[in-house]
Formats: structure tokens, sequence, C-alpha cells
């Protein structure tokens, strides 16, 4: 029984509508930020690891004693790149099948980055070759790593050495190129 009317209270349909319409509102303004963050995080990630995949092709060339390659292909269904001996024409990615070498070339490393990613890795050449002896690459090239939030350059120069940026400075936290 309860002694004092009144004292006994709950919310209303109402302030459960006003509550529940503020908290939409608030999630629908925070989603579009989170999901730039998400691919913000993606494009970095792969910008990072192909960083890191440029250097090891070049301290893999020296340790090995053989020249190694680091090659870049794209199709419709997304970008791959390989690390691997050989011609640049001796090996292959695709979206539809693994990378492949043929002849004497050995395939050591495949990254692929699908299309549904929204992030695409391109370079403005075929492929870099790095020297055994100095770690030396030829030709040099610039490694893109673009998407919806930007792009990140791998900027790779005669000395194999990786300079990173974003043009225009689209990317936070990296030099513009």
């Amino acid at each position: 029984m309860n002694k004092h009317p009144g004292s006994l209270r709950g919310i209303t349909l109402v302030e459960a509508m006003v509550t529940l319409a503020v908290a939409s509102i608030a999630a629908g303004t925070a989603i579009p930020s989170f999901q730039g963050m998400i691919a913000r995080q993606r494009l970095e990630g792969v910008a990072v690891q192909l960083a890191t995949d440029l250097q090891y092709a070049r301290t893999e060339a020296v340790a090995r004693n053989e020249p190694l390659r680091i090659s870049f292909w794209s199709d419709e269904g997304g970008s791959c790149y390989a690390i691997h001996t050989g011609g640049h024409a001796q090996c292959s990615c695709s979206s539809v099948a693994p990378a492949a070498c043929t002849g004497d070339a050995v395939e050591i490393k495949t990254v692929y980055v699908p299309a549904a990613q929204k992030v695409a890795v391109q370079a403005n050449v075929a492929s870099i070759l790095y020297d055994p002896r100095h770690g030396t690459s030829t030709p040099t090239g610039t490694a893109r790593v673009a998407g919806t939030p930007g792009a990140i350059h791998h900027v790779v120069n005669v000395m194999g050495r990786v300079r990173s940026c974003s043009p225009e400075g689209s990317f936070p936290g990296y030099r513009t190129c």
C-alpha cells in the first residue's frame, strides 16, 4: 500500500519518445564520422603495409644476395602487388586468381586489396627492381594508396629509400607532396 500518493514516478510515453528521438539524432550524426574513421584506418593500414613491404623487398634482396622486384597490377576486382624474383612479366596476380609466377621466377609475398575495401594500390611504374649489392632501386617510382578519404604516396628514390607523403595534404599525419 502506497503511503504517499503521487510518490511513485515513471516515465510517460511522450518522454520515452522524446528520449528515443534525441538518441536517434545523436546516432545519425555519429555514424557518418565513424564510417569515415573506418575508411581512413583501412587506407592507412594498406599504406603502412605497402611502405613496410617496399623496405622488406629492398632488405630481402640484399639478404638473399639476389635481385628482387615488387610489381603492381590492378583490375576491376581490386589491386595487388607481389614481391618476387625474375621479370615483371613472369609473375602476375588478379582478383580471380592467386599470384602466379612462371619460369624461374619465385613469388615471395603477395598482397591483394579487393575493390570492395574502397582502397586501391597503384604505381607509376609496373615494377621496381632492387639490386642485391647496394639495395638501390631501378627505376625510381611512386606507389600510391588511394581511397575515399584521400591518398598516401610512397616515393622510392634511386637509393631504394621510401618517403611517404599525401598529395595536397589530403591525409592528416603525412607531409604534403
